[in-house]
């Protein structure tokens, strides 16, 4: 019965364009496949478990033989640095995909490719028994042409090999994670058999400018027809390449070019058209508007192909220290998502591809807790992520899994540049990360320059190479972490990190004083907790440093909270710094770092982190610039009713000054306010203020909040806290101010 409504569905379709009867049509290959693993490289005699398209090899039913060991509930954890991507304690398997697929016999003629988005960790297609081709890329679309192996008015089969990651040659550009213990194979996005004339449009990357009002779109056109055999042959088609842009909502063509291309027989050419567009909408966070790019692609007076972009007029640049969206101004504030981890988490299970999580996680956080950026950190994300992000208005760094060396500089190469041709459309990718903390001088000094040739509409990042590394170096990411217990110097009189002194100023941030280029904190914290407020695998040493050996996860998370939200003032006060990205909002539950959730990853129950970031990630706020007493050692306490004279910290991420009311009070251990006082202030844009005060203490010793409460005109009150001891006392109790 489905194949009896496809066969009429595409007959409908070929009806509709008989006078055009190249056009793309596309056969959507999601769904339910019949699924095995082996340990050979031969095919499974019998197919005796399904999975879904996309997912990866956890969703097999019934289970895989191997489950259990990929997935492991850890009810203690284990203190723990890093992973031997050899240390493995499974046997390494090959997973077979098999699908029988109707093609109708009115495709006959047609040139047909299938494309799978994304698949790790070799993988090989066989199209009714007959190989197809292999491919070692991870993050970038497997494509290969199956017309030859095609049979029409009847069943084919598919059948796709995946092998297991241990076995993934040297050249190629896959890094490995120290912080992964399990890397899972599997065919992790969209699967699809399309169809055109014998010229196909193989990639199409759309380049706005806001500033030079055009768009560049970049066609790489793919032909088909067989190359020269004999002296005198065709070796080239003359094409002609139309693209029209239309806004995505009404329709409305605003712009449009024809040009003439040479299409090299059995090749591929890359084709490039220069529009100007003189009456647009930029997209933005806070307005994504949308555009469709519309690329037909004639062969003589035949429609060859014909496909479509989304894409957004936006301006992504720097100068100076700092990152300009569309000519304005632009401090980036948010978090990472590490979804190869997360792929580890024994509840990831189908969630990665439900897109309404997906939006929940990734779009309605990011809204609630002033976040205009992630980064989506050591490997790359399923396709229709930036489609979300694209059309809700979230931007990214987008981050390649090249963490630890690994691969071969032609192979790089290869994939990071398919890579840009294939994301690149994507107005939400604003920086290519083509680095995680470490330095590699072929892609600083030599692939980079290149790439930006090829899209110059974007920032690179290259992890931990800096000027003197590089020779043209865009942008920093310093990682400022404070709570590594182990950096405590033996016989040290103090704590590593005067945690809520927002004058501090060690080496790291010295060096982002000194650097010349936009300085992103795209990595801070190291306070992670498992979702059940036990300490991570890296963070054992910290919470017993500072809370004990036997603290409960409700203090853990507490702390965290209070921790998250002090160093995010920190950094977000030091006007030297581009933006600010908290780590993380996404990872494996049972791992080395942790995320801000509670529970059951599936309910996106927050923690109290996150509540407390839509403070700390507010726009326009003020923090108090004075050491925690609660949780810093060797801190002594105030005498009762004396004076105690701090700042509050002013910064002001808008274009325009910014006029409010802020209001300081003091809450003792039952939250009653024994002091207050209210004054009007006004912060200047992207300036640090700071802002004098002098208060009374309390006569009675104990326990006592600092609140300084910031109401902007028109907006929502933002809050700062410290914890202060006031005289002495046996006990110091601390009222818990929930938000």
């Amino acid at each position: 019965m489905k194949h009896l409504f496809l066969f009429l569905f595409l007959c409908s379709t070929f009806q509709s364009i008989a006078a055009n009867d190249g056009e793309r049509i596309v056969i959507n290959l999601n769904g339910t496949w019949q699924f095995e693993q082996t340990v050979n490289a031969f095919p499974p005699a019998k197919f005796t478990r399904t999975i879904p398209v996309p997912g990866l090899v956890h969703l097999a039913t019934p289970k895989i033989i191997d489950y259990d060991k990929f997935f492991k509930r850890a009810d203690k954890v284990e203190s723990k640095g890093q992973h031997n991507l050899y240390n493995i304690d499974y046997t390494p398997r090959y997973s077979w995909y098999r699908k029988m697929v109707f093609i109708p016999k009115e495709l006959e003629g047609k040139s047909g490719v299938i494309t799978i988005k994304k698949s790790q960790y070799v993988t090989q297609v066989y199209v009714n028994g007959k190989d197809m081709g292999t491919s070692m890329a991870c993050y970038t679309p497997v494509e290969f042409p199956i017309t030859s192996a095609l049979k029409y008015g009847i069943e084919n089969e598919i059948l796709i090999k995946v092998g297991d990651r241990i076995w993934l040659p040297s050249e190629a550009a896959g890094g490995t994670d120290k912080e992964k213990e399990h890397y899972l194979p599997g065919i992790w996005d969209d699967v699809e058999i399309s169809f055109t004339g014998s010229v196909r449009i193989n990639r199409l990357l759309i380049l706005p400018s806001v500033a030079a009002k055009k768009v560049t779109v970049k066609a790489m056109l793919r032909n088909f027809m067989p190359a020269q055999i004999f002296y005198g042959d065709t070796m080239n088609d003359s094409v002609t390449l139309e693209v029209s842009i239309a806004e995505k909502t009404s329709g409305k063509i605003i712009a449009s070019k024809i040009a003439h291309f040479s299409a090299k027989r059995d090749n591929q050419t890359e084709a490039v058209l220069e529009i100007p567009v003189l009456n647009f909408t930029n997209w933005s966070p806070d307005k994504p508007f949308l555009y469709l790019a519309k690329a037909t692609l004639k062969n003589g007076k035949v429609i060859s192909d014909e496909t479509t972009k989304q894409f957004g007029m936006r301006d992504f640049t720097r100068k100076g220290k700092f990152f300009y969206l569309n000519g304005e101004k632009t401090i980036l504030r948010g978090t990472n998502i590490t979804l190869q981890r997360f792929f580890e988490d024994p509840d990831c299970g189908n969630l990665i591809w439900n897109r309404e999580w997906v939006k929940k996680l990734m779009i309605d956080y990011s809204k609630k807790l002033n976040w205009n950026m992630m980064r989506i950190c050591v490997g790359i994300a399923p396709d229709f992520w930036y489609d979300l992000a694209d059309e809700y208005g979230l931007m990214f760094q987008n981050e390649w899994l090249y963490w630890q060396n690994h691969g071969w500089d032609d192979q790089i190469r290869k994939e990071y540049t398919d890579w840009v041709w294939s994301d690149g459309a994507h107005p939400s990718i604003v920086i290519w990360d083509a680095i995680n903390e470490n330095w590699d001088n072929y892609i600083g000094n030599t692939l980079i320059p290149e790439l930006k040739k090829l899209d110059n509409t974007r920032i690179w990042d290259s992890g931990y190479m800096t000027a003197d590394q590089m020779f043209q170096d865009e942008m920093d990411e310093p990682h400022p972490y404070q709570g590594v217990i182990s950096w405590i110097q033996p016989g040290a009189n103090r704590d590593v990190y005067p945690l809520g002194d927002l004058d501090f100023n060690p080496q790291i941030l010295k060096d982002i004083h000194n650097s010349g280029v936009p300085q992103l904190v795209n990595e801070y914290g190291w306070i992670w907790l498992w979702r059940s407020g036990i300490p991570s695998k890296l963070t054992v040493e910290t919470f017993e440093h500072y809370l004990g050996k036997n603290s409960t996860p409700e203090q853990n998370f507490e702390f965290q909270a209070y921790w998250m939200q002090l160093e995010t003032e920190w950094l977000r006060s030091d006007p030297d710094i581009a933006g600010v990205l908290a780590f993380c909002h996404l990872t494996n539950n049972y791992g080395y770092t942790g995320d801000w959730f509670i529970d059951n990853i599936k309910d996106l129950k927050p923690s109290p982190t996150l509540s407390w970031f839509k403070h700390a990630f507010a726009p326009v706020a003020t923090f108090i610039n004075l050491t925690d007493e609660r949780y810093v050692r060797l801190t002594k306490p105030h005498q009762t009713g004396s004076t105690i004279l701090f700042n509050l910290t002013g910064i002001n991420n808008l274009n325009k000054a910014s006029n409010g009311i802020v209001k300081v009070k003091m809450l003792n251990s039952n939250g009653k306010t024994t002091s207050e006082q209210n004054f009007p202030v006004k912060l200047e844009s992207f300036l640090r203020t700071n802002i004098p005060v002098s208060m009374v203490l309390p006569s009675e010793a104990g326990g006592y909040v600092l609140v300084a409460e910031f109401t902007p005109e028109n907006g929502q009150s933002v809050i700062s806290r410290r914890y202060l001891r006031v005289g002495q006392s046996e006990k110091y109790n601390y009222f818990n101010l929930n938000l």
